[in-house]
């Protein structure tokens, strides 16, 4: 008996190269499909509530079918694909209530990652923590002013910076989760992004939360985290939040 992988195989069992070939071909097409369904829906490329009619999904990525079903039932079960009984799949939809739950549960649950990795974090992790922020800092924001989508290496490179002050905590499940929430967060990012003007400098709201998490200021850091995501949440609120409706009054034409 000889091993092949993980399985023992009888020797002089016939092994089909080209059914192995045609798994790892579906395989590779789904992992493909899903890595760019994910992007779009993740960069806006893809609406809120928008159906993903199989055929829609299909003639896009241009793949089969079967691996476009398996890319859609991978992003539902991560959340960034939202399944209905007998309707198919659609771009889950944003709103002011679910993005303020959001941004509270990152805070929570960052917030302890945060507090748990300060107490077991060592001389490697804080390194960690300096090269991502070096690496993040050189890079733009947007590739250009006209951009009405953030620069992918920044978007990259952002996420390894929060993950790298967490990283340390000592749960994987924790981290797991977080990094969830970082997806669901990046969705409402583009909306500021294509539709807001305002100033902020996240840089050094970035470089504030280091400096504390470096010198071991637990409170301190945890404060900046969450200030920081606050001050992120006012930001889209403004953008998703409905103007209020102005009541005509005739007799202001006396």
């Amino acid at each position: 008996m000889t091993f092949i992988g993980r399985r023992d195989i009888p020797l002089g069992t016939r092994i089909c190269a080209g059914c192995i070939m045609n798994k790892i071909e579906k395989i590779t097409a789904a992992t493909s499909v899903y890595e760019r369904l994910r992007q779009d829906i993740l960069n806006g490329g893809l609406r809120p509530g928008q159906k993903l009619l199989i055929d829609f999904v299909s003639e896009r990525y241009g793949a089969g079918l079967n691996p476009v079903r398996e890319a859609l039932n991978r992003l539902s079960s991560e959340g960034l694909v939202e399944r209905k009984d007998q309707r198919g799949f659609f771009v889950p939809p944003v709103s002011i209530e679910g993005w303020r739950e959001l941004v509270k549960t990152r805070c929570w649950l960052e917030g302890k990652a945060l507090e748990e990795s300060i107490r077991n974090g060592d001389q490697a992790w804080e390194e960690r923590i300096v090269v991502s922020f070096h690496h993040f800092s050189r890079t733009p924001w947007k590739l250009s002013e006209q951009d009405t989508s953030t620069n992918p290496a920044w978007e990259e490179r952002h996420r390894t910076f929060h993950l790298a002050l967490i990283a340390a905590c000592g749960s994987s499940i924790l981290i797991g989760i977080c990094k969830d929430l970082m997806d669901q967060a990046q969705r409402y990012r583009f909306i500021s992004v294509a539709s807001s003007h305002r100033h902020r400098n996240t840089l050094e709201e970035h470089r504030g939360i280091m400096e504390a998490v470096l010198d071991r200021k637990t409170d301190l850091a945890v404060e900046r985290l969450v200030e920081h995501y606050q001050t992120t949440l006012r930001h889209i609120e403004d953008q998703i939040q409905p103007a209020p409706k102005v009541r005509f009054d005739p007799t202001l034409l006396d």
